[in-house]
């Protein structure tokens, strides 16, 4: 895993996040920037091996890479451009949503450790090799 001051040298910024989900229990996510990439959403998911499934309103792309040949255990990324860098918000979907027809989107999921922090060292690989 990248330090802090290699992350600098590597034009990756690492920063802590919290989301909540409907029943407003926070989950740590795995959050990092890669600065002057010139591809597309597009050509980014491909290169790493996610798929789009969703894009909201406010530009952030929903990606996910399956684990096996189930639909779960997947990754899920959540992908916003900023200019020419990218933020990314990662985690680990071990089963499908449960309560989804009502709402709330709840489900076993990984938001830290090192399945999580090792596929995230394998993005930025990828990506940094690419630029």
């Amino acid at each position: 895993m990248f330090s802090v001051n290699e992350a600098s040298r590597y034009k990756i910024y690492l920063r802590p996040h919290f989301r909540s989900n409907l029943v407003r229990l926070a989950h740590k996510t795995v959050e990092f920037v890669i600065k002057n990439v010139n591809k597309s959403i597009v050509e980014v998911s491909r290169e790493m091996g996610y798929v789009i499934i969703d894009t909201k309103e406010n530009g952030e792309y929903n990606l996910v890479r399956r684990v096996g040949i189930n639909n779960y255990p997947r990754f899920h990324v959540y992908l916003k451009q900023s200019g020419s860098n990218y933020d990314f918000s990662l985690h680990l979907d071990q089963k499908q949503p449960i309560y989804e027809a009502k709402g709330v989107h709840a489900h076993s999921g990984e938001y830290f450790g090192p399945v999580v922090d090792n596929e995230a060292d394998r993005i930025k690989n990828i990506l940094l090799n690419s630029i």
